[in-house]
């Protein structure tokens, strides 16, 4: 859960930084912060924002580890369909594993049933180049999970 509560801060403070990495494009400067609490039986989502420039809304779930109930790929069903719903517009979903695993569930990026396939990103954080991170002050706090040789080189780089 702190995670969730450092992570949703950021993504509300940087909302700029998590669209430019995410997007690989210069997002507008009138990024919307949208409600997290989605309807129906209220879920709250982790962060959820409009994007003008890509005409989406950019729905993140940071997790530790891949389990979950229910299923993480059916909560992404379940979140994208209430957002349809609500906005009918574009979703890019992404779901960012923060602690390196070898569990299954970190490389599961759909969600399948027979006349159903339904797809969204998965971000695992350490296998992320750092340097896109190390660029953006909102971003810094994911860059000590990404990819290093030397793990302390990289922590002096972001505590500078």
């Amino acid at each position: 859960m702190t995670y969730d509560s450092t992570l949703k801060y950021l993504v509300e403070q940087y909302p700029q930084a998590f669209t430019r990495w995410l997007f690989n494009q210069e997002p507008a400067e009138d990024i919307e912060i949208l409600n997290t609490e989605l309807s129906t039986e209220p879920i709250r989502a982790d962060a959820l924002f409009f994007v003008r420039v890509a005409d989406a809304i950019l729905h993140l779930e940071f997790q530790t580890l891949p389990q979950s109930e229910p299923p993480l790929p059916l909560r992404m069903l379940d979140y994208w369909v209430r957002l349809y719903r609500q906005y009918r517009c574009h979703i890019e979903q992404v779901i960012i594993f923060l602690k390196p695993t070898r569990l299954a569930g970190v490389f599961v990026n759909q969600f399948t049933e027979r006349n159903l396939s339904f797809r969204y990103r998965v971000i695992r954080i350490w296998e992320c180049d750092p340097q896109p991170l190390l660029t953006t002050p909102g971003l810094l706090p994911l860059a000590v999970l990404a990819q290093a040789e030397v793990p302390e080189n990289l922590l002096s780089q972001v505590a500078a």
